[in-house]
């Protein structure tokens, strides 16, 4: 069974950081793509950015691209997601979501089949 335990949210002030952590579980990390949506009150669903675990490809959405990094720690089956220059805009439960590579590069983030329960990242202005 697929299992993603995301941590790490919390509250900051803008212009701060945070580190997003997803340990995942119940699969073989290398064969899947590990990726990062966030939702606000009132807003869609946003894709933030995902890693390929087997070839290391990244994407980010324009809207945190420079300002966030994702990254990967094989000995832990854990992806980061390192969250600099936060802004108030920001604000929104950060789910951690996976999906087989090959899965993967037929879907959005917001629609790989397995998820986290999310963590909560408030900015303050």
């Amino acid at each position: 069974e697929v299992q993603l335990v995301e941590s790490g949210g919390g509250l900051v002030q803008a212009g701060g950081s945070l580190r997003l952590s997803c340990a995942a579980s119940g699969f073989t990390f290398d064969d899947y793509t590990i990726g990062w949506f966030r939702q606000a009150p009132g807003k869609e669903r946003e894709g933030v950015s995902y890693l390929s675990i087997g070839d290391g490809s990244t994407y980010y959405a324009d809207s945190v691209k420079g300002r966030f990094t994702i990254s990967k720690d094989n000995a832990k089956n854990t992806v980061h997601l390192q969250m600099n220059s936060l802004k108030p805009e920001d604000t929104a439960v950060y789910y951690c979501a996976a999906a087989p590579r090959v899965v993967a590069r037929e879907l959005p983030i917001t629609e790989y089949p397995s998820r986290g329960q999310g963590t909560q990242v408030t900015v303050s202005s």
